[in-house]
């Protein structure tokens, strides 16, 4: 389910902190060259030196663009714009630190298309009419939890009542499930209106039309036939993530903000992508400092307000400390003629300062993690179990031999038909870093339900601390600080 996201507008104002104005008609309406030629509209990101100026509407406009968005807590703007040299009129304003085309994330998980290979799915699994439990069949959660033994420690709450809440960006939940439903305590949408048929930019449709941000929340709070780290947390959802698209910067960041004013406890984004010092689009030069900066802010912001932050490291396969290696990446994936980067790459959200990095470990190894998971000295700080295709499939490269029972079972929504890794309705089995991250949010979770007077630093030092050591010695490239451990957490506290 890997999945390029696009820039797209927003066409409704919203009564919350996340203000979005215009419309999506008078946006998406491009202007003409002096040939008759369109101008391809572009969407910018946009990050004033403090708070928004309250002209900033006006500025924006003066400069040939329009608001999209508004995140007044971090300074932050989205903006549509066709005029060829609303850049450069930019620069008149003193008050604006940085701006750039937005650039694209995606979902993190490792997945393959099942039209790479033939691969038989997995049905030896009972579909849910005829088990009580799959227990069994989560080795993941088994490992992290100490076979359950860290729910007799600390579960997330008590007798129906969270004492701690996740936050999940993502793509939604299947909010009627029936592992989540007793968790789910609501969200917000931040896709706008008009990507597609279903998308009315209602703030209140969390629908997950993609599957991933389901079986997230499955491995963080689950509760029924399958098990999350924290079967008692509760659980909010923050849709960024329409179907079978993806958006900018802006919305995730809006998210980010928004969780932080919920008050949730934690924040899970299984979420990557890649941000450029310098690139060219056409021989104009452009960076993603803005970018940056809004990550940074928000992260801070979320921080501040005692959120703490679960990356997942992405699963590109890539030295994070490798610099050439990640644009050298950059520019074959997403490249051409016309789009050349040359700058320092970072990956995001992972590498910006105050998340807790999440590498992807596997069921069958202490010595390496899946063949997918990104990694790096001092980038990662601990992993978890992603799941992987096995032991022969890594040591052959033959989609021919994936065997996914390595995969991480977790929840699926019940109106979307089996993923293709098995013949299973309501549960799917997936791999990626991001079914890694979000057994770290859950540690994190039940962290905070047992001592909520931890701060974010300090659930973050508790975590390293209690991983168990695998790969070499002490903290390294692959695992950080080692693999996480719910039950040694707790314990230690």
């Amino acid at each position: 389910m890997k999945r390029k996201w696009t820039t797209l507008v927003v066409s409704c104002i919203l009564t919350v902190s996340t203000v979005m104005v215009g419309s999506l008609t008078a946006l998406a309406a491009p202007k003409s060259s002096p040939d008759g030629t369109e101008i391809p509209a572009k969407t910018f990101a946009i990050a004033f030196s403090n708070k928004l100026p309250v002209d900033y509407v006006e500025k924006i406009q003066a400069a040939g663009g329009q608001v999209v968005r508004a995140i007044p807590e971090i300074g932050g703007l989205e903006v549509r714009s066709s005029s060829t040299d609303f850049m450069s009129k930019l620069q008149s304003f003193k008050d604006i630190a940085a701006a750039n085309v937005q650039m694209v994330h995606k979902l993190n998980d490792g997945t393959v298309e099942t039209s790479s290979a033939d691969s038989q799915p997995v049905t030896d699994i009972p579909q849910p009419e005829a088990t009580n439990s799959y227990w069994n069949y989560q080795w993941d959660i088994k490992k992290v939890t100490n076979d359950g033994a860290s729910f007799g420690i600390e579960s997330g709450g008590l007798n129906g009542k969270h004492k701690a809440v996740v936050g999940i960006i993502d793509s939604g939940i299947d909010a009627n499930h029936p592992d989540l439903k007793a968790n789910f305590i609501g969200g917000m949408n931040f896709v706008p209106a008009g990507i597609d048929a279903t998308e009315t930019g209602n703030p209140t449709d969390l629908l997950d039309r993609e599957g991933h941000g389901t079986h997230v929340a499955g491995s963080i709070a689950g509760n029924g036939k399958i098990k999350g780290v924290g079967p008692n947390l509760g659980i909010r959802s923050y849709r960024v993530f329409p179907g079978g698209q993806g958006a900018p910067t802006s919305w995730i960041v809006a998210a980010i903000v928004q969780a932080a004013n919920d008050k949730v406890d934690v924040i899970n984004m299984s979420i990557g992508g890649f941000d450029s010092q310098k690139y060219y689009i056409e021989g104009s030069k452009y960076s993603d400092i803005a970018d940056i900066l809004l990550w940074k802010r928000a992260i801070q912001y979320a921080v501040n307000h005692n959120v703490t932050v679960v990356t997942a490291a992405g699963n590109e396969g890539l030295d994070l400390n490798n610099k050439k290696e990640m644009t050298d990446y950059l520019n074959a994936t997403y490249g051409s003629p016309d789009v050349v980067f040359k700058g320092k790459t970072t990956e995001t959200p992972g590498q910006i300062e105050g998340v807790i990095n999440v590498s992807s470990s596997n069921q069958w190894s202490t010595k390496s993690i899946a063949f997918y998971s990104n990694y790096g000295k001092n980038q990662i700080d601990v992993a978890s179990p992603g799941g992987d295709n096995g032991p022969v499939y890594d040591s052959t490269l033959d989609l021919n031999q994936r065997d996914f029972h390595y995969r991480a079972l977790s929840t699926w929504p019940t109106y979307l038909e089996p993923y293709f890794t098995s013949n299973l309705h309501n549960y799917a089995l997936l791999h990626g870093t991001s079914m890694a991250a979000p057994k770290v949010a859950g540690i994190a979770g039940v962290i905070k339900a047992a001592h909520p007077e931890l701060t974010p630093p300090q659930v973050a030092a508790l975590i390293k601390k209690t991983a168990i050591d695998y790969g070499p010695t002490g903290n390294d490239a692959l695992f950080g600080a080692g693999e996480a451990n719910a039950y040694n957490a707790l314990k230690a506290k």
